[in-house]
């Protein structure tokens, strides 16, 4: 379909009242890099209680207006930093979020588990859920993934957009054919300790490498059907298929470039052009967007809509089934969203669409929240069996794969 009538307001009302019971839990927010980015973590020089639309997607006024009732921020580390810079940047984006979950502790809940994010149900909160996108962040090392997982991180995405040392990325040269040994130990340890894998941004082979080895269900945190938008980006439908019996959740992601086909050779014109400006591709500063907006003035950009969100949508639930699908908006990890859904505050736009689809309440209830509160509970009571018959892993890589190739890097660079 890819286009629709905007919704009605008396969709959008019945939309946001059906997220007033089934509030979403979204996959994946990039605010606390937005932060960072921005204004170095300073809360005073950007206050998420007021209006933030001049500058982000996202801000507590939109959230509720969204209907957000939980939300996993990504302590995410670009893949060009390594080793101890790497850990240290995802150690200060962890604190980024308890700092904004202590700036605003009226709206926003610590949440590591199933119960902490029904208990922020009840008290009007948004359960605040942490994931680290992209495993360089613990530059090879499993007591580094132990400690953020006891700060906190309840996901680790396998990759970024860069291969690293033990897994192929989507958007990068492979090297290991999906899983090194060692990647199939992190995997074994993440099972171990209840921290759901994520295999948005990896390669297809590491999709199907993860799907092998894990004993948990796994995630995908923020990505759409290759089937409908023939992104690399995006999940084969042989691997949503599988996910009926892992019992693991896609998350459809809003970000127009893995959802558009025009939108993806569009993006790569403006990512060249950045590029050409001594400019990173995924850099929203001021500077970058004027950029960015100067360029889609000379070349105006493919238009994706909720309703284009809706077709992968529409495919995710035909393939995987209606258990197994969620939402990964990407909010403040993107340049450019779909019309319609161009801040948090979106959500009930998907919604009517989706109704107007024919999507009943308790499948649109699967998909906002319940989805992921279950996979969540599963890698829970996963971990719990498995801690009753194996420690922690002290292996290495070095010891797993060897040492480096020639003209391998040592480390995720």
């Amino acid at each position: 379909m890819g286009s629709a009538p905007d919704p009605t307001e008396a969709e959008l009302a019945r939309a946001r009242a059906l997220l007033a019971r089934h509030p979403v839990l979204d996959g994946h927010n990039d605010l606390p890099w937005a932060l960072r980015e921005r204004v170095g973590y300073d809360l005073d020089r950007c206050d998420l209680a007021a209006d933030q639309s001049h500058r982000l997607h996202t801000d507590i006024p939109r959230l509720r207006a969204g209907g957000v009732g939980a939300q996993f921020w990504s302590v995410y580390v670009r893949a060009d930093f390594a080793g101890d810079r790497a850990v240290a940047a995802c150690l200060e984006q962890i604190d980024a979020v308890r700092l904004m979950i202590d700036r605003y502790p009226e709206t926003f809940r610590p949440a590591v588990c199933v119960a902490d994010v029904e208990a922020a149900l009840v008290e009007g909160r948004i359960a605040s859920l942490m994931g680290a996108e992209g495993g360089h962040s613990i530059a090879n090392s499993l007591a580094t993934l132990r400690a953020f997982h006891r700060l906190g991180v309840r996901y680790m995405t396998l990759t970024h957009n860069d291969t690293i040392d033990w897994a192929d990325s989507a958007t990068d040269d492979p090297r290991h054919d999906g899983l090194s040994t060692f990647g199939e130990e992190v995997v074994r340890e993440m099972n171990r300790l209840g921290m759901l894998v994520d295999l948005s941004h990896v390669a297809a082979t590491t999709m199907r490498d993860a799907l092998r080895v894990t004993e948990a269900p796994v995630i995908f945190s923020h990505s759409s059907a290759r089937a409908v938008c023939d992104h690399p980006r995006n999940v084969p439908d042989d691997v949503l298929a599988a996910l009926r019996g892992n019992g693991g959740v896609a998350m459809a992601t809003f970000v127009p470039k893995f959802i558009l086909p025009e939108a993806a050779a569009w993006t790569a014109r403006a990512d060249a052009n950045m590029r050409a400006a001594g400019l990173h591709p995924l850099d929203t500063s001021p500077a970058a967007m004027r950029v960015h907006r100067e360029f889609e003035a000379r070349h105006p950009r493919p238009i994706a809509t909720a309703a284009t969100v809706a077709d992968h949508l529409d495919h995710m639930r035909e393939v995987a089934g209606v258990d197994h699908i969620g939402i990964g908006g990407d909010y403040d990890g993107t340049a450019f969203l779909p019309r319609g859904l161009e801040s948090v505050a979106g959500y009930p736009g998907l919604i009517a669409e989706l109704a107007r689809r024919g999507w009943s309440e308790p499948d649109l209830a699967k998909l906002t929240r319940e989805n992921a509160l279950r996979v969540l509970g599963d890698a829970e009571s996963t971990a719990r069996a498995l801690r009753r018959t194996r420690g922690p892993s002290i292996a290495r890589i070095e010891d797993l794969d060897g040492p480096a190739g020639p003209g391998e890097p040592a480390t995720d660079a």
